[in-house]
């Protein structure tokens, strides 16, 4: 329980905008979702798999869609269990991202200092850095031009139509009923 409490007050002191003041979460975070949860952070559009399926819509009409398919298959990577598994999984990414005979190479420093000989002792973070990298380069580069895209704003409008529809409001107003009853 005390470590609740300190993980309690660690968000606090740290994320104090995805809480209220007393500790609990915002319920403005908690509602979020579609291209309003997209539009908070990299990480959250990342987390939802429609958000990755327009953001690789987005990439690939700007010719980078191996950044995201590379961050994808290294956070795939961390949950590989058992060594052939591992090597195997180690070697499918060097060999499309990262070795200059790359099908999908992604632009990364220090990939050069990445031989194949380290895929011989593959662990869970070996990609990290250059994993890292490529995430910066979306954050700070591609993320916000996707949120500018048609991609994005077409979604987000129809979004908005789905919600503003009658059945919609209908669904809301037989909801509130029910509760307030």
């Amino acid at each position: 329980l005390s470590f609740l409490k300190k993980m309690l007050a660690f968000s606090i002191l740290f994320f104090p905008e995805i809480n209220d003041g007393e500790g609990h979460p915002s319920s403005s975070h908690q509602t979020l979702k579609g291209t309003s949860k997209w539009a908070t952070s990299l990480e959250s559009l990342l987390e939802d798999p429609e958000g990755v399926k327009r953001f690789r819509e987005f990439l690939k009409k700007e010719f980078s869609e191996e950044n995201v398919l590379f961050w994808l298959a290294c956070e795939e990577f961390k949950k590989t269990q058992g060594k052939k598994q591992m090597q195997e999984k180690a070697k499918e990414i060097y060999m499309t991202f990262l070795s200059s005979k790359a099908s999908s190479q992604v632009n990364v420093e220090g990939q050069s200092r990445l031989s194949e000989t380290i895929l011989e002792t593959p662990h869970p973070l070996m990609f990290q850095k250059l994993q890292d990298q490529i995430f910066n380069l979306m954050k700070y580069d591609s993320y916000s031009r996707f949120l500018k895209s048609d991609i994005f704003l077409n979604h987000k409008k129809s979004e908005e139509q789905e919600e503003n529809s009658p059945e919609a409001q209908t669904a809301a107003k037989r909801a509130s009923r029910i509760y307030n009853t």
